[in-house]
């Protein structure tokens, strides 16, 4: 409307203050013309049409107080997707030496899109935190969970709130984090991981560590906590690695000292690397046996006679 304030003055059905306004300016001698354009007015008008949220997400640094910032922090890049098919989530983790795990997550439960994205938010902060990280740099295309974590938009979903709470939980693990939005265009592997089933993408290069998730992070956990009775095959190397301890057996400090390098402690447990592959939990035989037990009886079931 080029003349807004002539079409409200000479309207027949003004009433009230307008009406008023209407009387008061008509013994003027007014004359209205339409607006031309003026230079700037038209990307002006425009910027204003955009709704607020469209702006870029403001980054928020939690940082514990007196710490020192780390710019060389650990990155994360996450991704989570949905179809009727199933859904899943992949997230990409880079230590400050360049060293990186891909890792990809498939639900055995119904989520969202939204959900899929905090399910892989999540899995990487607890990756991060069991790898030892204390500064970590997440990214992620979620719009959704970049502002509800960094406290730009109100979470007003019940089960969002859970995944914020948990979220913010996991951070303060870390001494500095950063949670960033990156376009999808900058989130490729990660979301090729969300959407990977049965089928190797060729430039993925490394190990693609895949796991299968029975409920959500944010469900309640019933945890049997089980005692190890006696030494285990972990004993010798975690009192080597941790005190310094040796057996008095010669052979078996020659097989320790050989063995040692191949193993790491890290939050106190007992890692070891293959040759290609990432660390991987040592556990003892009873938990093996445990595993082993799961991975053939349970949904998921045997994998014998599977082509590659």
């Amino acid at each position: 409307m080029n003349c807004p304030i002539k079409q409200t003055l000479l309207k027949p059905e003004t009433s009230g203050r307008i009406a008023k306004w209407a009387i008061t300016l008509g013994k003027h001698d007014i004359s209205y013309h339409p607006r031309t354009s003026i230079r700037g007015q038209a990307l002006t008008d425009f910027l204003l049409k955009i709704p607020d949220e469209g702006g870029p997400v403001k980054e928020k640094v939690w940082a514990i107080e007196g710490a020192p910032l780390d710019n060389s922090s650990w990155t994360l890049y996450t991704d989570g997707a949905s179809s009727r098919e199933g859904s899943g989530a992949g997230l990409i983790l880079t230590s400050l030496k360049g060293e990186e795990v891909t890792y990809a997550l498939r639900f055995d439960f119904h989520t969202s899109n939204n959900e899929a994205e905090y399910e892989a938010l999540l899995a990487g902060l607890r990756l991060a935190k069991q790898m030892g990280a204390k500064a970590v740099t997440a990214l992620t295309d979620s719009r959704l969970a970049a502002n509800q974590v960094n406290g730009s938009f109100e979470v007003r979903d019940q089960r969002m709130g859970r995944y914020v709470k948990m979220a913010k939980q996991l951070i303060e693990s870390f001494k500095q984090f950063t949670i960033r939005l990156i376009p999808r265009s900058e989130n490729k592997r990660a979301d090729a991981l969300s959407k990977l089933t049965s089928t190797c993408f060729d430039h993925l290069s490394k190990k693609v560590l895949v796991e299968v998730l029975r409920e959500r992070s944010i469900d309640e956990r019933h945890v049997n906590t089980q005692t190890t009775n006696g030494p285990t095959w972990m004993t010798p190397f975690t009192e080597y690695l941790q005190r310094g301890v040796l057996p008095d057996d010669h052979n078996e400090v020659r097989k320790i000292c050989i063995k040692a390098p191949s193993y790491a402690l890290i939050n106190g447990e007992l890692y070891g690397k293959g040759f290609t592959g990432p660390w991987l939990k040592c556990v003892d035989r009873a938990k093996g046996g445990e595993m082993l037990q799961e991975a053939h009886t349970s949904q998921v079931g045997a994998h014998e006679g599977h082509g590659p």
